[in-house]
């Protein structure tokens, strides 16, 4: 008997398509061949691929279908092709963190979280686009909804892989805005977890205290079934939590026990927000009716000052060495950059570090009776041209909080999708996906 014939793979989510997989209603190789004719027909024009060799990817893909033949029990992951950030370390692929400084850079190892991906049986499709050093100067990456507008940064290439159908998931990192800011210019689903739930061992740093490895998926479910599978103890990251796997899945897909109530939160920057996404968000709350509060947060101006400056100070640390030794390997933008961070006061940059955890009680005891905060995901759609990858500005504070953060793909502004953010407090990953995926069923309906 023959099996059923799924008309488009790369159209599945990372989840339905490890269930195809599991089921036998899909091969691995199958999967893999259709996003590599996906990458084929568009790589040209969306440039979301570093590094990409495609024997390498069927030949993971082949060993994953022959062993779940063997052996029917499968990882969670089993078959699925996975995109990551060639920021993250991989043992068979190049790792140049989009930098000529780090040309021919070739990793003994994998990443601890590509490791996990790995044994959750992922197939590791391939290394995507990041700005240089993961920082701000644009990368080449096109924006797959319009090619004439930014896919935003530093995260270019996963977020456009996965809104181009070239991949169903990928790995970001984000710093300020890396990872919630392409998937709002993108239209995928984006997920920065807690700081320290994802271990970044293996992974090129930019800033000891802000650096978050997170996923982009095609859902909810994506965004939980990844994380959950890296989710560990890793004694190479300082910021890593001895705590036991959070069962993101399960809660994610569970149904809340009451309705959740959401805080409308319009940081400082929302005067400088697209008037068109405010009307978005305004029509969006007035749908929710009671269960969205407009609610103000007093501490959140001093709360973006100081990510940006232990951003810089910390880039300059790690980054700044670079200019001394390979200036003309460094653009011009980023040597200004660096530059800034290096006439950071120590000062002003320890008052900084220390506002962290005053700010994060300060700020989560007024939000006790909310189950997420609502925000904007930027300051609207993708801008245009590849001249700038937008601000990270609606991001950067929960970044410095070490909050969970969420981009969902709900509305749009000037014919591009904006992102809607949910952001919750630091260790409750669960409750936020299970917030985010009621709210996803909310709009659908």
């Amino acid at each position: 008997m023959s099996r059923p014939r799924i008309a488009d793979p790369t159209a599945l989510t990372a989840t339905t398509a490890a269930e195809a997989i599991r089921d036998g209603v899909l091969s691995s190789e199958e999967l893999v061949r259709a996003c590599l004719a996906r990458i084929g027909a568009r790589e040209d024009e969306v440039q979301a691929w570093e590094h990409l060799d495609p024997d390498l990817a069927l030949a993971q893909a082949r060993e994953a279908d022959a062993a779940l033949r063997a052996r029917p029990a499968a990882g969670a992951l089993h078959g699925v092709p996975i995109g990551i950030k060639d920021i993250i370390d991989t043992c068979d692929l190049p790792t140049e963190n989009g930098s000529p400084v780090f040309a021919g850079r070739r990793p003994e190892r994998d990443a601890t979280c590509v490791a996990a991906l790995r044994s959750a049986g992922a197939v590791i499709m391939g290394k995507t686009v990041t700005t240089e050093l993961a920082l701000l100067t644009p990368a080449r990456t096109h924006n797959p909804h319009n090619l004439a507008h930014t896919p935003g940064g530093s995260s270019a290439g996963s977020a456009a892989a996965v809104a181009d159908g070239m991949v169903p998931a990928a790995l970001g990192s984000q710093t300020a805005g890396s990872i919630i800011r392409p998937a709002s210019f993108c239209g995928v689903y984006g997920f920065k977890p807690t700081l320290g739930l994802v271990p970044r061992g293996g992974v090129l740093m930019q800033s000891h205290t802000l650096d978050t490895v997170g996923v982009y998926g095609r859902s909810v479910e994506d965004l939980a079934l990844l994380t959950d599978c890296m989710t560990a103890f890793d004694p190479d990251d300082a910021t890593s939590i001895r705590r036991g796997r959070p069962g993101l899945l399960g809660t994610a897909r569970a149904r809340p026990p009451i309705p959740p109530r959401l805080a409308f939160v319009k940081p400082p920057p929302w005067v400088d927000t697209d008037p068109e996404m405010q009307t978005a968000f305004a029509a969006l709350a007035a749908r929710l009716g009671e269960r969205v509060v407009e609610f103000d947060i007093p501490l959140l101006a001093d709360v973006i000052e100081w990510q940006r400056i232990v951003q810089l100070a910390e880039n300059a640390h790690y980054y700044g060495p670079l200019m001394d030794e390979a200036p003309q390997l460094i653009s011009p933008g980023l040597t200004q950059r660096l530059e800034a961070g290096r006439d950071i006061d120590a000062q002003l940059y320890l008052r900084a570090i220390t506002g962290r955890e005053p700010a994060y009680r300060a700020i989560t005891a007024t939000l006790k009776t909310f189950s997420a905060i609502l925000t904007p995901a930027a300051l609207g759609p993708a801008p245009e041209g590849l001249g700038t990858t937008g601000s990270p500005i609606m991001n950067g504070l929960w970044t410095y909080l070490g909050m969970p953060a969420v981009s969902l793909p709900l509305l749009q502004a000037k014919g591009l999708p904006v992102g809607v953010q949910l952001v919750g407090p630091r260790h409750d990953d669960a409750r936020l996906l299970r917030t985010a995926r009621w709210l996803v069923t909310e709009v659908a309906d």
